[in-house]
């Protein structure tokens, strides 16, 4: 029989060790970040101020570090989050227009390489803690960030649009020059920490993260290497991604139980991805997907 004395000092050990694991794999708990649905015809954009959408990696600044979407504290070099406010702010990790698998990589590493993070910049879209709208929010952004003395840190330049012409036209131009598409912030919306139309993405196509779960075999010329992956979408249906990949993609398929990024257009009766084509491995885990 276990004494009275005993049990509970066993029930506080068991309570401190669960609460000490969740501070080391979650960091300070995952960000409650607003989310973008996507953007349909019948919107105005008049009411939005409108950004590139910048090909990064999402992360939180909670005043001392970077947090991932899944809660994970991102490791950066000695000197990166120099000049940093100590307020909350939310924004991506960024390297440039088609340099996505250079960023994970640096992200990826346990121990940051400095050289590796000399041209990532943390790009600053919102304050959640700020009071008032996105256009107040803004406001504010552009008195504590413009002319920081920060050298990893800028602002995502935000613009209006008139009609719905300027805003395809905007996007025809981003896209022309490598980007991915745009986001919108709908002007009068205060940061909310879910997924709605205060935050919406515009692309010339959709796409979506799914977890690999197994590599299909190729056959004919892709005999005795993948022929396609077999993916979990996030409603949890699965399907074989098949196309889009390089021949030395398919000799070193990303790993089962990676994230990877897939465009398509619209959904079968089924509810699958149509016409579905690989655009690029987002991690080795869950810790990044968006």
């Amino acid at each position: 029989m276990i004494s009275r004395p005993i049990l509970l000092f066993v029930v506080t050990m068991v309570v401190v060790f669960f609460a000490v694991a969740a501070t080391v794999g979650h960091g300070r708990g995952q960000p409650a970040l607003m989310l973008a649905n996507v953007y349909q015809d019948h919107i105005d954009p008049t009411d939005y101020w409108v950004s590139e959408k910048l090909d990064g990696v999402r992360a939180y600044w909670d005043g001392r570090h970077l947090i991932s979407r899944q809660g994970h504290v991102i490791a950066t070099p000695p000197g990166f989050t120099d000049g940093f406010p100590d307020i909350p702010m939310d924004g991506e990790l960024w390297q440039g227009r088609g340099t996505f698998s250079r960023l994970m990589g640096a992200l990826q590493r346990a121990r940051p390489e400095p050289d590796q993070w000399r041209h990532i910049y943390y790009m600053v879209f919102d304050l959640p803690a700020a009071d008032g709208s996105f256009e107040q929010r803004l406001r504010t952004m552009r008195a504590l960030l413009d002319g920081r003395d920060a050298p990893h840190l800028r602002r995502v330049p935000q613009r209006r649009v008139a009609n719905r012409q300027q805003l395809m036209d905007y996007l025809d131009q981003v896209v022309e020059i490598g980007g991915e598409g745009l986001m919108l912030h709908r002007g009068s919306a205060p940061y909310r920490g879910h997924r709605s139309d205060d935050l919406l993405k515009l692309k010339p196509y959709q796409d979506e993260d799914g977890r690999v779960v197994a590599h299909l075999p190729g056959q004919g010329r892709l005999e005795g290497r993948m022929g396609a992956l077999l993916v979990e979408t996030p409603s949890g249906r699965h399907f074989r991604l098949g196309t889009g990949f390089s021949d030395a993609q398919r000799a070193d398929p990303p790993p089962i139980g990676s994230i990877v990024t897939y465009q398509f257009h619209g959904h079968t009766k089924n509810g699958l991805p149509r016409f579905a084509s690989y655009l690029r491995t987002r991690s080795q885990g869950p810790g990044y997907i968006r």
